[in-house]
Formats: C-alpha cells, sequence, structure tokens
C-alpha cells in the first residue's frame, strides 16, 4: 500500500474501532472505498472522512446528521461556509439538549434528595417509637 492508501485493518487499529464499524459506515455511503476484487482501499480522503464520521458521533450526531455535514462538503471549493453554518447549527442544536439533560438531572437529584430525607426522618421516627416502647 501507497502512504495515501490505506487497509480496514489498519484505519481500524488507527481509529480503535472495528472493522465491522467501518463497513457500517461504508453500507450508510457515509464511505466509498476502491475496491481490488473483496480488498477495500481506503484513500486519504476516506480517511478523512473516517474521522469527520466518528468526531460527529462523539459530539452525539446521528448518522444522517454527520452525512448532511459531509454532502455539503464541496471539494472543488476552498470556501465551506454552508457546512460550517450547518454544522454549528448542529452542535447548537446538541448544546441546547445536552443543557435540558443537566437541568432533568438537577431536577431528578433533588427530588432523590428529598425522597431519602423523608425516608430517613420516617426510619428515625420508628426506631425513636420502639425504642420508647
Amino acid at each position: 500500500m501507497s502512504a495515501t492508501t490505506y487497509t480496514i485493518s489498519e484505519l481500524s487499529k488507527e481509529f480503535v474501532i472495528t472493522t465491522r464499524s467501518i463497513r457500517f459506515y461504508e453500507d450508510q455511503g457515509l464511505l466509498s472505498p476502491a475496491r481490488e476484487g473483496q480488498k477495500r482501499i481506503y484513500s486519504a480522503h476516506d480517511r478523512t472522512w473516517l474521522k469527520l464520521i466518528l468526531r460527529g458521533k462523539r459530539l452525539g450526531l446521528t448518522l444522517a446528521e454527520i452525512n448532511q455535514i459531509l454532502d455539503l462538503y464541496d471539494s472543488s471549493s476552498t470556501n465551506n461556509d454552508q457546512q460550517l453554518l450547518v454544522f454549528i447549527e448542529k452542535i447548537n442544536i446538541r448544546k441546547l439538549a445536552l443543557q435540558q439533560q443537566m437541568e432533568d438531572i438537577k431536577a431528578l437529584q433533588d427530588e432523590l434528595n428529598a425522597a431519602h430525607l423523608r425516608c430517613t426522618n420516617a426510619l428515625s421516627s420508628t426506631q425513636s417509637l420502639e425504642t420508647q416502647a
């Protein structure tokens, strides 16, 4: 293999993911490696796409959202403002969702703390009645 192509095993090791995951991204139309018989040959472009896919997944984006962003990329252009604007929008939506989840978790923690306190107080009351009897 030349320096600008990669095997599925090389990418799998580099990004610490399974070859099955890489094939899944291919099945979803996110990657399109060249073929040499049954052997997949990934280009530098495929490697970059895989890196972007994994970054998007880490940020909590769906594969459809990642695909939408990748589809906006125009390799003939040095100005990909539309791609960046869509990505910023997806990031902002994700941040709002995470903020709501954090608020929900805080409310749940408060409810659990209140329930714990009520149970502890009830237990203390019953134990003090038993010792008086």
